[in-house]
């Protein structure tokens, strides 16, 4: 008499192939944008250095102060590159993956959940590059000017500053994504949102002074857009909150009150 594998542990071993598939077709595209990265990385690093150009002192440039800096900053400029353009893919790949065990409510929310999180990091990117790096530099080279002194900026430290400066903001211009997430999940609701409003400015202000450079302009220039994006994830928690909910499901008792 043959043996035959349970129902429960073949489906088990068809959703790790599956997995298996789809993370190396995520690898795949990756290690190829990789390769078209660290080709065009001197032009990528020339770009992202713009804000650095800008501030320095006419007639001087930037500098490798280590043999094996550029090498090592090339290569990382090309990876994180290659995650970024490929980000989009790799989520479909997360999403082809999921999507055949989600209710059809749950897919209306994860969808924009996942366009609005690479949309939000994007911007968040953006808005560091063409508006928090240039004052912040020249900020700093500012005050060089007055003692006389030269000013010699290493690259590489450069780019360590530039990414640590794309990460905070990325990972902040996140607020309205988390907040939708967590009403989703019943977690807290928006009016507990509204009613939290004062602890995020002043929570806004510290984390704002903890990622970005130590002048002013620069704290502002995070915190401002950090309280309007909670206000405008709390604005779009309520809409998808609608939008996404089960249709057996009863709404909740503050939106009904707030309609009534």
């Amino acid at each position: 008499m043959a043996e035959t594998t349970p129902p429960k542990e073949e489906s088990f071993m068809s959703h790790l192939v599956e997995l298996r598939n789809r993370v190396v077709k995520s690898l795949i595209v990756v290690l190829v944008l990789f390769g078209v990265c660290f080709y065009f990385s001197g032009d990528i690093l020339k770009f992202l250095s713009l804000p650095l150009y800008e501030a320095l002192p006419k007639g001087t440039r930037p500098i490798f102060t280590d043999q094996a800096g550029a090498f090592f900053t090339l290569t990382k400029v090309a990876f994180l590159s290659a995650l970024l353009f490929s980000l989009p893919w790799v989520l479909y790949q997360a999403w082809a993956f999921v999507a055949p065990g989600l209710y059809d409510h749950e897919k209306r929310f994860a969808v924009p959940l996942i366009f609005s999180s690479v949309f939000f990091l994007v911007v968040g990117i953006s808005f560091a590059y063409y508006f928090v790096l240039p004052a912040a530099y020249k900020f700093f080279i500012s005050f060089a000017a007055q003692t006389g002194a030269e000013t010699l900026q290493d690259l590489q430290k450069y780019w360590d500053f530039t990414l640590s400066i794309f990460f905070g903001f990325g990972l902040t211009f996140e607020v309205p994504v988390v907040e939708m997430l967590l009403v989703k999940m019943g977690i807290v609701t928006t009016q507990q949102l509204r009613d939290a409003r004062r602890y995020v400015i002043v929570g806004a202000f510290v984390v704002a002074a903890v990622l970005t450079p130590p002048d002013v302009l620069s704290q502002f220039m995070l915190a401002i857009p950090l309280i309007l994006l909670y206000e405008l994830g709390i604005i779009m928690a309520g809409f998808i909150k609608t939008r996404s909910r089960a249709p057996d499901a009863a709404p909740e008792p503050a939106a009904e009150a707030e309609k009534s």
